[in-house]
């Protein structure tokens, strides 16, 4: 019987090998909601949630919920850079999330819930660093924002019930999406700004 890590590492192995694919990795809260705005883009291959910025190897759900491993709650993002751009894909990042709140997000708070962009090269921080200066005087947030762009360091994905969690458990999915605060704030932010 495989582990709950074997099916997911797996297809980490095998996306790692593509060379034309790039990576991003964005801490946005609970994974859960994370995955599925970005599936959703052309020119992303896939999705992984799993734990960044950490200093345990190979953490457990558990491990990180109970806090102390350092870790955020993450997806990692494998996209073809022919096909979208990484700052397309930092402009869907924040409108998943509020990124005016330091201690966690919506509902989830706590250390492993803090948003971060972990970025993967110099040009990843430079349009990661922008797009929040273009934000912060957008007039869109009236508080700082407060996401983190850090150096990534680590990336370990979490059991594979957690991978695609919105569509393996959809009606619980909605319940929590909706019960947390977050579905609600991301309506109403898109409804007010997005053209």
């Amino acid at each position: 019987m495989l582990n709950a890590f074997a099916e997911v590492t797996s297809e980490l192995t095998e996306l790692h090998a593509r060379p034309e694919l790039k990576q991003a990795t964005f801490a946005g809260g609970c994974f859960w909601c994370m995955e599925g705005p970005f599936e959703a883009m052309a020119g992303v291959v896939a999705a992984v949630v799993g734990f960044a910025g950490g200093k345990v190897e190979n953490p457990s759900y558990e491990q990180v919920t109970q806090g102390g491993t350092g870790h955020r709650e993450a997806v990692q993002v494998f996209y073809d850079p022919a096909q979208v751009s990484y700052r397309q894909l930092v402009e869907t990042y924040f409108w998943q999330i509020d990124p005016t709140d330091p201690y966690g997000q919506f509902a989830d708070q706590g250390d492993h819930y803090r948003t971060a962009i972990f970025y993967h090269d110099e040009e990843q921080k430079k349009v990661a660093e922008e797009y929040i200066t273009f934000l912060s005087n957008s007039g869109r947030y009236h508080q700082q924002i407060v996401v983190e762009v850090l150096p990534y360091k680590n990336f370990f994905p979490a059991e594979d019930y957690h991978q695609q969690f919105y569509l393996k458990q959809q009606e619980y999915y909605q319940q929590y999406k909706k019960g947390s605060g977050r579905e609600e704030y991301i309506r109403d932010m898109q409804q007010k700004y997005k053209s």
